[in-house]
């Protein structure tokens, strides 16, 4: 899945894959992980934090796992 870099102290990139309704989360650590049935909607908004300048960090926190998504680590 191709990601887009973003500016975050917790974050380096997000993906989505709308067919499948798949997030990717690559953070700071290294670690990379699926989040799936995510609504599109929710890259959207992840996405419009990450080129307005807004926190991705605290956007990831409240749209994603505040969520309880389903996810692995790859």
């Amino acid at each position: 899945m191709k990601r887009m870099p973003v500016t975050s102290s917790v974050l380096v990139s997000i993906g989505y894959d709308a067919a499948s309704a798949v997030l990717e989360a690559e953070f700071q650590s290294g670690a990379v992980y699926r989040y799936f049935l995510v609504p599109p909607r929710v890259f959207r908004e992840l996405r419009g934090a990450a080129t307005s300048g807004a926190s991705v960090g605290a956007a990831f926190n409240e749209l994603v796992k505040a969520a309880g998504y389903r996810f692995e680590e790859l």
